[in-house]
């Protein structure tokens, strides 16, 4: 009779203790985490009223998901040389970066940075987020685009972006810097 006592109480302490693990979603340091949630309805709500809440949630962690594996993939082209017309670990030209990272996730672009900045929307460039284009006009005498940058990180409303370019080949730069500051013309969401 004591053992089964000592039993009962046993069992009793255990589901007091709360011994259910607690769960977290622990947020990474360089970017937010993505969580894809159902939305609750109402009785009254149809089935396919529902359905569509749950694919617009989906489709939102979807998009955020691919920006980020976009430049995770054009990170891993960092300090790789400049070359014209490049599009591998050879040699990349900023279009080029561009136009792979892009590719990597099933996102065809057209090859050429003045043709990119036609894709897309415009948006401003306070409402810019990891995965935007940025847009720049280097040659004064042409005033046309012919130079691309994809944005890894928007910290306080500076902007990062990685890109390739003739000097230093693919590299992250701040959009605060004077001469890509001069040279911005405008930044475009593609995803």
């Amino acid at each position: 009779m004591k053992k089964y006592s000592l039993l009962l109480v046993f069992m009793i302490l255990l589901n007091a203790c709360g011994v259910s693990k607690k769960t977290s979603n622990p947020v990474t340091k360089d970017r937010p985490s993505v969580v894809v949630s159902e939305k609750k309805t109402s009785k009254r709500s149809t089935k396919k009223g529902v359905e569509k809440e749950i694919i617009k949630e989906t489709s939102i962690a979807t998009s955020e998901e691919k920006a980020f594996k976009i430049i995770d993939y054009a990170k891993t082209f960092e300090g790789t040389r400049y070359k014209f017309g490049g599009i591998d670990k050879n040699g990349m030209d900023c279009s080029g970066l561009v136009y792979t990272s892009f590719k990597k996730e099933n996102i065809t672009l057209p090859r050429i940075s003045r043709d990119m900045a036609t894709q897309g929307v415009s948006i401003k460039l306070k409402e810019t987020e990891e995965g935007d284009l940025v847009f720049f006009q280097t040659n004064k005498k042409r005033r046309i685009i012919n130079h691309v940058g994809l944005v890894v990180e928007n910290k306080k409303g500076e902007i990062f972006f990685i890109h390739s370019t003739t000097s230093k080949g693919v590299i992250i730069s701040s959009l605060e810097e004077p001469y890509w500051k001069n040279a911005f013309v405008e930044v475009r969401r593609i995803i």
